[in-house]
């Protein structure tokens, strides 16, 4: 067996909301790395390991988003099977899908958060509370989703009761809306790459903006001074570090008259070419090809390193 020459096995779909979001990156990244590596695309239907993965042969890169694939869920399987794999590990992956527990460990290390409240369905806050905290307007979204799954932007006490009224299950994460503009940056081996400057033409960056061509314009590189170029960057690989994050990460911000505040970590950003991190990488100099042969290259060392098998 070439050991020099490990089969990439890319995941993708998943259990999660983002399934189909999932499986647009998984065969948009399988194509690219086929270019440089044997390559197989794999579509999970379960929240389980795929049958046929030989850690002495595979080096797993998933595009799994969400439930199950994002939250740690298969980085652990894939420990215990021994199999190598791109990305952050079981740990950070937790971490990081915990919104709340995401902004904690990013405040400890001097980058800027908006103020928020964890609640549970079955323990919601009353309008009043959020108020006091928060103002009236806020931003609501489940604290363990992505792609905006279940955002929702109640702008008065009447708009936030009937939010509040409509979360039946699940943990949630209420916090006070920021005024500014939206950036995202990816991070490459704890080094921050592009900035780019998200504008959705309704106002609001949901779902349907970010998956509706046209629906948003993209400023790749964000029209920003050095200095607060400089100070996006500093803050994107603080919180990557803070969090514990491995290989690569998506850091997203809003850039506010105080200077950037982040929103949230996404370890597994979405990897079509127009998405956010292979924008942030062609500001670099990284084409999707070069990006997502970047993106596995640490893994593949950590195979070789191990000799094939599993450490």
């Amino acid at each position: 067996m070439n050991r020099t020459r490990p089969v990439i096995v890319v995941l993708a779909g998943g259990v999660s909301a983002e399934r189909g979001v999932s499986l647009g990156s998984g065969r948009a990244s399988a194509q690219a790395l086929a270019r440089s590596h044997p390559t197989r695309l794999v579509e999970v239907g379960a929240a389980a390991l795929p049958a046929g993965l030989d850690p002495a042969r595979d080096v797993v890169f998933s595009t799994l988003h969400g439930t199950f694939g994002e939250d740690g869920g298969m980085q652990r399987l894939l420990d215990a099977a021994g199999v190598h794999y791109a990305g952050c590990g079981a740990q950070a992956s937790a971490v990081t899908m915990d919104k709340t527990r995401t902004k904690e460990l990013a405040a400890k290390a001097g980058v800027r958060i908006a103020p928020g409240i964890r609640f549970t369905a079955a323990a919601k806050p009353d309008v009043d509370a959020v108020v006091r905290a928060l103002g009236e307007r806020v931003v609501l979204k489940p604290n363990a989703e992505g792609s905006s799954v279940g955002l929702a932007l109640p702008g008065t006490r009447e708009e936030l009761a009937a939010s509040l009224a409509g979360i039946e299950r699940g943990e949630w994460l209420a916090e006070r809306r920021l005024t500014g503009r939206e950036l995202s940056v990816g991070v490459l081996g704890g080094r921050a790459l592009g900035i780019v400057e998200i504008r959705p033409r309704s106002g609001v960056y949901d779902f349907t903006s970010k998956y509706t061509k046209g629906m948003t314009e993209y400023l790749a590189p964000a029209p920003l001074g050095d200095e607060v170029s400089a100070e996006v960057r500093r803050a994107a690989e603080a919180a990557f570090a803070a969090c514990g994050c491995r290989d690569y990460a998506r850091v997203d911000f809003i850039l506010t008259p105080e200077g950037p505040c982040m929103l949230e970590i996404n370890t597994l950003p979405g990897m079509k070419e127009t998405s956010l991190l292979p924008m942030s990488a062609r500001c670099a100099g990284l084409d999707f090809t070069a990006l997502v042969r970047d993106l596995v290259a640490p893994a593949v060392a950590r195979f070789l390193a191990a000799g094939g098998r599993p450490e």
